[in-house]
């Protein structure tokens, strides 16, 4: 099976500029190829990752991806997908987060590694330089008006209003194919459905640039499809917002979590989506789901892969902790590190006390409203103390209730925690 063939089978292709051409193009060449990732935040979240894989697939098959930063046209800002402006960044912050976006795609890339390494460029090295005259007389002059209005990105936002600004992001864009192209013979560039206008813009402005040149020039666009849920909600957002890839704004347990709770109408589109399991196994997973769901085999499997991708072995190792502790009620196996993930959002109460009665802990920290109500907790088995009922009203939570010398979690109920701190 070609690359072609394998990514169509997964279903991600939605849009090709010459299918057959690309087809015959990657046999019988080592294709460089590259996407791009704009600067906007100091961190990708998981809307890059199917790009990122789409990258690591060409890779494996032989060909020779390059992932571009957007330095430069992070500057500007990409109108594509948005109803609204985006606020402009200072250069100072969208080069820190260009710095902060390689090394995540460098984790997650292996960068210079390999004899088909996958390779960083920053577009800021070309783009910046150029004077406004350039960009009229070099880029401008090749595209109509008409032509750039054509394009989603700029027509979806013409009622509401585009700024100059956006309006003119795709040229910029299409310069990087030019440089890409002319600096290491890229001929494929891939991108989210939202960038096909992009893409085939700088296919557009390297022919009319070549067009002199005896040689044909081969030169291709392909796009994934825009990730949808069955629920109808987005990909990608929780209650909490985005889910990131820095493990600092999105907890690897947290992360971990995301995935195990993927809809069954969609875990096994995730599974071939992102990861890179065998075909034999994708299918035992399949039916696996259809004759066994309450195992959750796929669920679990599309967690552990994508986990151990982002995160690395020992972040995953601690989210199977956390959510088998969480699960078992078998609390005193955690670290600390690990409890600090698992509970990071649970409501957390400050102690200096060396020792305190139960029933005025759970009054101090609102666990429960009232001392009457504490009481009644306690007797009606609601309160666990690191995973352990507690039925005794006259207990004393001292020193020896501390995990690691640091924390106690209290328990009411099935699922209400609440985590104690000691200063």
């Amino acid at each position: 099976m070609d690359i072609l063939q394998d990514l169509e089978k997964r279903g991600l292709i939605n849009q090709v500029t010459d299918f057959e051409g690309l087809r015959r193009h990657l046999a019988e060449n080592q294709v460089t190829l590259y996407c791009g990732f704009d600067p906007t935040a100091d961190s990708l979240h998981i809307g890059h990752l199917l790009p990122i894989t789409m990258l690591k697939r060409f890779q494996k098959a032989g060909h020779r991806p390059i992932a571009l930063i957007g330095g430069g046209t992070g500057m500007i800002g990409d109108p594509s997908g948005r109803s609204t402006e985006r606020s402009l960044n200072e250069a100072e912050v969208v080069q820190g987060y260009a710095e902060k976006i390689k090394q995540q795609i460098g984790k997650l890339l292996e960068f210079d590694e390999g004899e088909n390494p996958v390779v960083a460029r920053n577009n800021h090295d070309w783009l910046a330089d150029l004077t406004f005259i350039d960009v009229l007389r070099d880029i401008g002059k090749h595209f109509t008006v008409n032509y750039m209005l054509a394009k989603d990105a700029v027509s979806s936002r013409i009622e509401d209003g585009i700024s100059y600004t956006e309006f003119s992001y795709m040229l910029l864009q299409s310069l990087d194919y030019v440089k890409l192209h002319e600096q290491e013979n890229m001929t494929l560039q891939i991108g989210g459905s939202d960038q096909w206008g992009n893409i085939t813009a700088g296919m557009e402005l390297i022919r009319r640039t070549r067009e002199n040149q005896d040689e044909e020039v081969k030169v291709f666009g392909l796009t994934v499809p825009l990730i949808t849920k069955a629920d109808g909600t987005k990909f990608g957002k929780t209650a909490g917002g985005a889910i990131w890839l820095d493990p600092e704004k999105t907890s690897p347990y947290e992360f971990y979590q995301f995935w195990i709770n993927t809809d069954d109408r969609d875990v096994m589109k995730f599974i071939r989506y992102f990861t890179f399991l065998p075909e034999e196994e994708v299918r035992e997973l399949e039916e696996s789901l259809e004759n066994h769901p309450e195992k959750r085999l796929a669920h679990k499997r599309l967690a552990e892969e994508v986990t151990k991708m982002v995160h690395g072995e020992e972040s995953l190792q601690q989210a199977q902790n956390i959510t088998e502790a969480l699960f078992s009620g078998n609390l005193k196996q955690l670290s600390i590190s690990e409890i600090k993930q698992g509970f990071k959002d649970v409501p957390t109460y400050e102690m200096d006390k060396e020792e305190i009665g139960l029933v005025d802990l759970l009054v101090d920290a609102k666990i429960s409203s009232s001392k009457r109500q504490a009481r009644e907790d306690i007797k009606n088995g609601a309160i666990y103390i690191n995973g352990e009922r507690e039925q005794e009203v006259n207990y004393t939570v001292s020193e020896a209730d501390r995990m690691e010398g640091t924390f106690t979690i209290i328990r009411r109920g099935k699922k209400r925690y609440f985590l104690i701190k000691y200063k």
